[in-house]
């Protein structure tokens, strides 16, 4: 029994530092991360720049070398540090962790892939956990259940969008005809796609008056349009507010605001939405911080 307990100190005390961000050593270790991650993707985009990588290849390529070898044993030491490994690697951040390393090796055997560092970008998600940002995502889940009541809605205006499309790309296919650029119904529909959102790339305009005065027509519907989803939402968003104001008291609706910023990860489910205080894993039971 008392073999075993070195073990677990270093091991939990690994977990701690490594998944956790309530300590300064775990808080020290995600801030190099990020700062890691940031370096990584800053060098990607340099590398991109050919005047740049002609003058620093060798530079770029060792730098990103190390950052990924750094990242190789990050990873491992992720999966030693928990009790059920297969639950790290299977999990949204394993699937991640593992994506954002592998593209370095695989320009190995296949050119170009290493551009798929970028991928490192979705590391950055941890920020929202190492700054304890959780305490602004009160607003964007009641933005994102708006969306949700109002999903239906917008299906429909888009369909409503879609054939509109389809009917103005066909006219204009038979107003301007091949000779002024609209050689067929898919690309007319496209330009029409391309005008109803105001984009207008100009690689196709009508010519004629008539196409002219369609084009117009669609350019002023286009503002319409793009206000329609807007109001969709914020009318789903007002109400869900209403709602919510009415069925629950002021002491409930101050304590559904109330956003827990522990960060503590169960070393044996990996489990990270606990309460501050909490000591004991609500998933599994299993004890959070081993002293």
């Amino acid at each position: 029994m008392n073999k075993q307990k070195p073990n677990a100190t270093w091991k939990s005390k690994l977990h701690e530092i490594i998944y956790e961000a309530d300590t300064p050593a775990g808080k020290l270790f995600d801030i190099i991360l990020l700062v890691a991650i940031l370096a990584s993707i800053v060098l990607v985009m340099l590398e991109s720049v050919n005047s740049f990588d002609e003058k620093y290849h060798a530079f770029l390529d060792i730098s990103e070398w190390v950052i990924t070898i750094l990242f190789s044993i990050e990873y491992i030491v992720r999966i030693i540090a928990v009790k059920k490994p297969l639950k790290y690697i299977l999990s949204f951040y394993g699937i991640i962790d593992l994506l954002s390393t592998i593209p370095k090796y695989l320009s190995l055997m296949l050119a170009g892939t290493h551009a798929l560092v970028a991928l490192r970008a979705l590391r950055l998600l941890r920020v929202f956990r190492i700054l304890k940002l959780a305490r602004y995502l009160g607003a964007s889940n009641q933005l994102t259940n708006a969306i949700k009541a109002s999903k239906a809605k917008i299906a429909v205006f888009l369909f409503a969008v879609i054939i509109l499309s389809i009917i103005l790309g066909t006219i204009m296919y038979m107003v301007e005809g091949e000779e002024n650029g609209f050689s067929n119904i898919p690309k007319s529909v496209y330009w029409c796609i391309v005008t109803l959102t105001t984009v207008g790339y100009g690689d196709i305009a009508p010519q004629t008056p008539l196409g002219q005065l369609i084009a117009s027509l669609v350019m002023i519907l286009g503002y319409g349009i793009i206000a329609v989803p807007t109001g969709i939402v914020s009318a789903e968003y007002t109400k869900a507010a209403g709602d919510d104001n009415k069925k629950i008291s002021d002491e409930e609706h101050e304590q559904l605001k109330t956003v827990h910023l522990n960060t503590q990860c169960c070393v044996n489910c990996l489990e990270e939405t606990h309460q501050d205080g909490a000591e004991y894993c609500h998933k599994c039971g299993c004890k959070l911080r081993h002293d």
